[in-house]
């Protein structure tokens, strides 16, 4: 089943309009997720927790979590699965273009094993 973990380049606002849209999606963004925590901590401590509580990370970051994720692959180890939003499709203040393809992408795919999917997010 997908559930987002938004990584801190996405506003809480995207997290607040999932929610108010459809409360069945379950969506944390980096900030309040454990109180905090893993703020401004390495992506691979990041990506490691999520994983163990089956959360998909959105981001939009494609400098360093692919390299991340090709490490992984070569060492067999698993991820919860990662959504890539790309600025030239989906621009950073479009919240509301996020919460719908987001939306959309749940309803179509949120039964799906998620776990070492890789998704590019369209709108």
């Amino acid at each position: 089943m997908l559930k987002l973990l938004l990584d801190e380049h996405i506003t809480p606002d995207v997290a607040d309009g999932l929610r108010r849209r459809d409360s069945t999606l379950i969506v944390q963004y980096v900030s309040e997720w454990e109180r905090g925590n893993y703020l401004g901590k390495e992506d691979s401590i990041l990506m490691r927790e999520a994983a163990k509580q089956d959360l998909t990370l959105v981001t939009y970051d494609r400098r360093t979590i692919p390299p991340l994720l090709k490490h992984w692959a070569d060492e067999e180890r698993s991820h919860g699965g990662v959504i890539f939003i790309d600025e030239k499709t989906l621009q950073p203040n479009d919240v509301g273009g996020i919460v719908l393809a987001l939306l959309q992408l749940y309803q179509e795919a949120g039964d799906w094993n998620w776990t070492n999917r890789i998704h590019f997010l369209r709108c």
